[in-house]
């Protein structure tokens, strides 16, 4: 009975890895929202922000993650910022260090304007426990649109993102991760 169980639970887990990296997100199409969020990390996330920006998305980005050490300036250098983008459209959050104080961090931001359906951009792999982290933390008033980086992950890495997510999704009490939003 009890090696059923288990080989049961092995191969619900399995399976659900397996649907995990079959299904990765993928980008948004040109839906318009009232900011775009990004948190920092991966490669293309900035970027993928920008050109929702730019392509008018949205009016406003949120850069959450941001080291603390770095300027606006260097910002907007790094990844070719104008000054009329930085000054109207573009906010630095430096607080967060990992996904969950993305969340927080976000909240806060968004809890002082009032934007009520937000582009969240970050990497395939990573985007349903992001998701499932500012579900979390944004009130549910603000909708959450997801719009993913495309990537090439490999194994280690969907790995490790799949156990993270089931942390996630354990400790939260099991939410609606919004899989079927897409």
């Amino acid at each position: 009975m009890i090696f059923r169980l288990f080989a049961f639970v092995v191969m619900v887990y399995a399976l659900g890895f397996l649907a995990f990296a079959v299904t990765l997100p993928q980008p948004l199409d040109d839906t318009r929202t009232d900011a775009i969020l990004v948190p920092t990390g991966g490669p293309g996330r900035i970027q993928r922000g920008l050109e929702a920006l730019r392509a008018d998305r949205a009016p406003v980005l949120f850069v959450s993650g941001v080291d603390p050490e770095v300027t606006a300036d260097e910002f907007a250098r790094q990844f070719d910022v104008t000054a009329r983008e930085m000054d109207c459209c573009v906010t630095l959050g430096k607080l967060a260090v990992d996904t969950r104080s993305n969340a927080g961090e976000a909240a806060q931001w968004l809890a002082t304007n009032d934007y009520r359906e937000v582009r969240l951009v970050t990497t395939d792999w990573h985007m349903r426990r992001a998701a499932a982290e500012m579900r979390h933390a944004l009130p549910d008033d603000i909708a959450l649109v997801e719009d993913a980086v495309p990537s090439d992950p490999d194994f280690g890495q969907l790995f490790l993102e799949y156990n993270k997510l089931i942390a996630v999704v354990v400790s939260q009490g099991f939410p609606d991760l919004g899989w079927n939003a897409q």
